[in-house]
């Protein structure tokens, strides 16, 4: 499937250096730029930022719920593990980052890129994309159970072992991803898009059986 995706708008000549050690509840957070820090031990909500630059940032431990973000680029930044559940997110780049086992759920992402993260075990349970792109990243295990999509694209991935129950496909085109086994109900594989060699990875769940 192919659409546009609107890139971050970010004011790069405005964004100045900003230390942050610490995340308060409805913290609001603009025009700057975070690099080559770990945060650590964080429990806050409602925390909004836009207009963002992150560089090899690491956070750790920590509970960032309904999170609101907006013109953001995130670049080789770990939040494996991070909770995200119940948030926001608008024209937002994730380059090169680590989010093993990081908690989306119940999102919302509308112009958003993963490009070349490792995504393995993260959790997009009832989630809802909206011109999202996952490109050359390994989301081995992920979870996308009950995710509603539209305009949703998955480009020389690796989604072994990903979990897409109840998650319509569609439209989506599969055909160019690494997987062996997907969890996935064969109501969801209406009109989606996969190669002739991964057909019989769902040929079983048809009820048939090749000799």
């Amino acid at each position: 499937m192919k659409f546009k995706i609107e890139q971050p708008k970010i004011p790069v000549e405005l964004l100045e250096t900003i230390s942050i050690h610490s995340l308060e509840p409805r913290d609001e957070i603009s025009n700057g730029v975070i690099e080559n820090i770990t945060i650590e031990y964080q429990d806050a909500v409602r925390v909004s930022m836009d207009k963002m630059m992150f560089r090899n940032v690491t956070i750790t431990e920590s509970s960032l719920e309904q999170i609101e973000l907006t013109d953001i680029v995130f670049e080789k930044c770990d939040f494996s593990n991070v909770n995200f559940p119940s948030s926001f997110m608008h024209r937002i780049e994730f380059r090169n980052c680590k989010l093993i086992g990081t908690n989306f759920s119940q999102s919302r992402f509308q112009n958003v890129r993963f490009s070349d993260c490792l995504g393995d075990f993260s959790n997009f349970r009832f989630a809802t994309f909206k011109q999202v792109s996952f490109e050359d990243c390994s989301l081995i295990s992920a979870d996308y159970c009950s995710s509603i999509s539209q305009k949703i694209s998955f480009t020389r991935c690796n989604i072994d072992q990903a979990y897409m129950v109840g998650s319509k496909l569609k439209g989506v085109d599969l055909s160019d991803c690494t997987f062996d086994e997907l969890s996935v109900e064969i109501e969801d594989l209406d009109g989606c898009m996969i190669s002739s060699h991964q057909a019989s990875t769902f040929v079983g769940l048809m009820g048939m059986i090749i000799r």
